[in-house]
């Protein structure tokens, strides 16, 4: 059967059912459309690129999740979660976000915070030092991707170019890296907030 043949619901049926490749062709299928919308919004090609990419770690997530609930309606639900993303960009540039590309980048120095007072800096240096300690105890392939892309600030892309595998193979340790940490934040009772 040709690909073009099978319809989207299928391939998320497929997917859901462990069969790796109906993702591949849902992303090419409609990569074009996605990316053209996210592109006609934010205007700059990198966004565009990060942007994408989250969009399919979200539908990934949502699929492995069994969360899925748009029989027939891929593209739409896709196109939306896309939307959400955009906006969800344009929110925290609006609070003057200021992003690094050092090596020593912090998740959490995305937004300035001019108001933390010596207490609340403690808190805020202990809560690092405890994630990069879970970071550690992360499997190697995990920890690369992770680091990759929350600390140097690196696209799928370019994680994907420097480690040698493919895209959705890149995403795949950033989901389990995300579904890890939960876990061992859980599991260490750390508190992620002041």
């Amino acid at each position: 059967m040709q690909t073009q043949k099978i319809t989207d619901s299928v391939l998320v049926s497929e997917y859901i059912n462990g069969k790796e490749q109906s993702l591949s062709i849902l992303i090419s299928r409609h990569q074009n459309r996605i990316f053209s919308f996210i592109y006609s919004k934010v205007l700059d090609k990198d966004v565009t690129e990060d942007i994408f990419q989250d969009t399919f770690v979200k539908i990934i997530n949502t699929l492995k999740r069994g969360a899925y609930r748009e029989e027939g309606k891929f593209l739409p639900w896709a196109m939306r979660i896309a939307h959400n993303l955009v906006i969800d960009y344009f929110r925290r540039n609006s609070k003057n976000a200021t992003f690094s590309n050092k090596d020593d980048f912090d998740i959490f120095s995305v937004v300035k915070d001019s108001a933390l007072n010596a207490e609340n800096q403690i808190v805020k240096e202990q809560v690092l030092k405890d994630i990069r300690n879970l970071i550690e105890e992360l499997p190697e392939d995990q920890k690369e991707v992770l680091m990759m892309r929350m600390y140097k600030d690196m696209s799928f892309k370019e994680i994907a170019l420097s480690t040698g595998v493919s895209i959705n193979t890149a995403l795949g340790r950033m989901r389990y890296a995300i579904i890890n940490m939960r876990k061992l934040i859980e599991k260490h009772q750390i508190v992620l907030y002041t």
